[in-house]
């Protein structure tokens, strides 16, 4: 029997709420809403034990009350199923700005005053606690990185399912609750997110509950989920491959027994799923059960304001009453409406949360905002990693053999995976043989829980239990990633150069997550780097043209804190391996590999590759001929073209200009060019100036856009003589060597720059200039009529 004849047969008896237990749900939910309130308004009075006035209510009103009373109820329901089974939860939240909800919660169970001390369970705890909500120097309004219980920022709308699923891939016994907020399912990422299902596997992951808040309104508008049919909402998840419960109402007696029936319901369904798959092996994906939750925007709140309707509009989405501290009338509603939740009942004489509503709440780990999966440093064990140095490619000497340099780091992963099979995955986006990691397929196929057919075994590598993650959506697998991070484990995200940039501001915003929790929260234990291989880079899109090169994903990652971002442009092989190596191994950062999946030249014993990527820049003495003396030119590079290329261009200088002294310098790690004032890994002015002259001409090939060098390197000394040759913008169905042409980061134009710039050069080297020129001219016109490079330029080596 499978696991959808399971779901069919499945008979659930689920007693109703005693009037008891109602009573007290009701409470407790009450007193959620009442702290809600609070932090939206007071810095005074926190439990109005005298009249409300105009000068307890803070100057500025800031926050989102519309989902709120929501998500209260959601997470009351939730404890009482924690508390009878025994449950590992989490609670993501994803409405934009809902914070409060699971701020609320946090201070009830405990944990907020544990964290925070100071917010302590009493009167003047609470005042602090109500005060520092969106107030400066205090907290945001939605779910940051200070907020305990929390892995998802909500910063931007769009990525809580996926998160969610990223927690529960490798955690057999967790449930991921994740309410969906119904203006985030209008985003893009959001609504691939349902998707996910079909890469859980019932037998080792755990699982996802949705809940999908429709409170009908975004900030000025219906939404779209809450207006259509309920036929058509029921068929659209059932499309999707999900069993839809509904809990629809405004009445809360009549909703706290229709919420327990039916969440109920879906933890023993989500267990009897489990227990089947994991007794008898059977992997047919299930319809995972999901809860369609129907309350009214802002429910609890002020009915009405000013002659205008609140609950149940889009008015309740932020603050309710605007103008208390100004509008009598309106202040009288604000104390009435926050009266209603009789915080007399609910709180003691010092101000703590009473006895009996306190026993409500699960006690210690079992706490949504206190389980460690939540603070996932705190489970994170290191990767057990093969010696890199293991997988080296052999070089004699430099730039004689070409080799792919991730298809060797695929060798490495390979075993990475196979000593980590529980706690690391591999993320991309039906890329992974394109970019020539599929070695990684010899330790793990890919995850598929969908139909398998004959032909799928030919070279499909996929499975049940695959590790390989690929879903041609960016976004999903870049959330699946993060919150797989974030509760403890290890991966790499592997894509396309061009389409790095659709997780653009998903890299953003867990750059913030990792620059908030890495400089002022220690409490947050240390979660694994988000490590990115960049590949299928700019210069080799040969037939995939203009659309494809765009490397500007480099500057992107400059703009966030240097304290948690980091870019890596191994030269060859044996350098992708040590970077990669180390980038595996560390701990809150956010590291951007750059490394072409095509052959390329190998210049380094892995010997002299740990050296040269330890030190992150270095001479390479057998490129230069300044042999201790001041050069007259130096050239420089960054990335593995662009290597080759100024390589190249140093070639033939020494044969046709042997007279000219030439240092060069290679770039592994990109931000040794700021200043160590700047950036932990930058270089001193000294260190720099001794790399690169005070006033000789500075040739830099750069893998991607050439004013990112100027940025990082500004205040440097000799700043005056850096040219910068990099991607310009310029592009089509090129070779690989017209394409570099066209954007002057070839040989003939790096060698030209240096005859312009070495003054003597200038008049001596005129022949050799006209010839370079020439050998552009005879490169563009070989590569259109025979659409390939020159076998000279192509089969290029160092000399020997």
């Amino acid at each position: 029997m499978s696991s959808l004849a399971i779901q069919d047969d499945l008979e659930v008896e689920v007693p109703a709420l005693t009037q008891e237990e109602l009573r007290k749900m009701d409470a407790y939910w009450r007193a959620c809403n009442y702290l809600c309130a609070g932090m939206l308004y007071l810095k005074e009075n926190p439990l109005l034990r005298e009249p409300l006035k105009a000068e307890q209510i803070k100057n500025r009103l800031l926050g989102h009350w519309g989902s709120d009373p929501g998500q209260t109820f959601t997470w009351v329901h939730l404890n009482r199923l924690i508390k009878k089974y025994d449950l590992n939860m989490i609670y993501i939240s994803g409405p934009g700005h809902g914070a409060p909800a699971t701020l609320s919660n946090c201070y009830l169970e405990g944990v907020y005053s544990e964290v925070y001390p100071d917010k302590s369970q009493d009167e003047a705890g609470m005042l602090k606690f109500f005060k520092q909500f969106s107030f400066p120097g205090g907290i945001g309004s939605h779910c940051t990185p200070e907020t305990p219980g929390s892995i998802h920022e909500g910063g931007e709308l769009g990525y809580s399912l996926v998160h969610g699923f990223g927690a529960a891939f490798d955690n057999p016994d967790l449930i991921v609750n994740v309410v969906v907020g119904d203006g985030e399912a209008e985003t893009g990422p959001l609504a691939t997110s349902w998707h996910s299902n079909k890469f859980l596997n019932p037998i080792r992951d755990g699982a996802v509950l949705p809940i999908l808040h429709l409170n009908g309104y975004k900030i000025a508008n219906p939404t779209i989920l809450a207006r259509i049919p309920a036929n058509e909402l029921e068929m659209l998840f059932k499309g999707l491959g999900w069993k839809p419960y509904v809990v629809e109402g405004d009445d809360p007696a009549v909703m706290h027994q229709k919420m327990a029936e039916t969440m109920e319901r879906c933890v023993l369904e989500i267990r009897a799923i489990q227990e089947h798959a994991r007794t008898t092996g059977d992997t047919t994906r299930p319809y995972w059960p999901m809860i369609i939750l129907r309350t009214p925007k802002g429910w609890t709140g002020p009915k009405e304001v000013d002659g205008h309707k609140v609950e149940g509009s889009w008015r309740a989405h932020q603050i309710p009453i605007l103008d208390p501290k100004t509008n009598p009338e309106n202040l009288a509603k604000l104390e009435a409406w926050m009266r209603s939740y009789k915080p007399e009942e609910l709180f003691d004489e010092s101000g703590a949360l009473i006895e009996e509503l306190r026993e409500m709440a699960p006690k210690g780990q079992r706490r949504l905002t206190g389980n460690p999966h939540a603070n996932g440093g705190l489970l994170r064990k290191p990767l057990v990693l093969p010696d890199f140095r293991d997988y080296a490619v052999e070089v004699k000497k430099p730039g004689q053999i070409e080799v792919s340099p991730t298809a060797t780091l695929a060798l490495f992963l390979r075993d990475v995976m196979k000593a980590n099979m529980t706690n690391f995955r591999v993320f991309g986006p039906d890329e992974t043989a394109s970019n020539k990691l599929d070695g990684i397929y010899a330790a793990s196929p890919k995850t598929w829980m969908e139909e398998l057919i004959a032909q799928d075994a030919d070279g499909g590598f996929l499975a049940r239990d695959g590790r390989v993650m690929e879903m041609l959506s960016e976004t999903t697998l870049e959330g699946w990633f993060e919150g797989y991070v974030l509760t403890g484990r290890h991966g790499l995200f592997s894509t396309y150069e061009a389409f790095v940039h659709i997780i653009d501001s998903m890299f953003n915003q867990h750059a913030k997550w990792l620059e908030k929790s890495k400089a002022e929260l220690r409490w947050r234990a240390p979660i694994s780097s988000i490590n990115i291989l960049i590949s299928s880079v700019v210069w080799r899109q040969d037939h995939n043209g203009f659309t494809h090169e765009d490397p500007g994903f480099l500057d992107v990652v400059t703009n966030k804190s240097p304290e948690v971002t980091r870019i890596y442009l191994p030269p060859d092989a044996n350098c992708g391996l040590s970077v990669g190596a180390h980038c595996l191994a560390s701990t809150e950062y956010i590291n951007v590999i750059v490394s072409d999946k095509q052959p390329h030249l190998s210049y380094l014993t892995m010997d002299e590759a740990v050296e040269h990527c330890t030190k992150g820049i270095g001479i390479w003495d057998w490129a230069s001929n300044d042999d201790g003396e001041e050069p007259d030119v130096v050239i420089a590079s960054a990335g593995d073209v662009a290597t080759a290329e100024a390589l190249a261009a140093v070639s033939l200088l020494r044969e046709h200009c042997p007279e000219v002294k030439i240092r060069f310098v290679n770039v592994v790690d990109l931000f040794k060019l700021m200043p160590d004032t700047k950036h932990p890994h930058g270089l001193s002015d000294r260190d720099f100036d001794s790399l690169f002259t005070c006033d000789k001409p500075v040739i830099f090939n750069f893998h991607a856009y050439p004013w990112l060098i100027h940025k990082l390197t500004y205040r440097r000394t000799n700043h005056a003589n850096l040219h910068v040759h990099g991607y310009k913008e310029r592009g089509n169905i090129n070779t690989p060597l017209e394409l570099a042409i066209v954007n002057s980061v070839d040989r003939f134009h790096l060698a030209i720059d240096v005859i312009d710039r070495v003054k003597k050069l200038q008049a001596t080297a005129a022949h050799t200039k006209e010839w370079l020129k020439g050998q552009i001219v005879e490169a563009v016109n070989y590569a259109h009529e025979n659409g390939i490079d020159k076998k000279e330029f192509r089969e290029w080596k160092w000399p020997a």
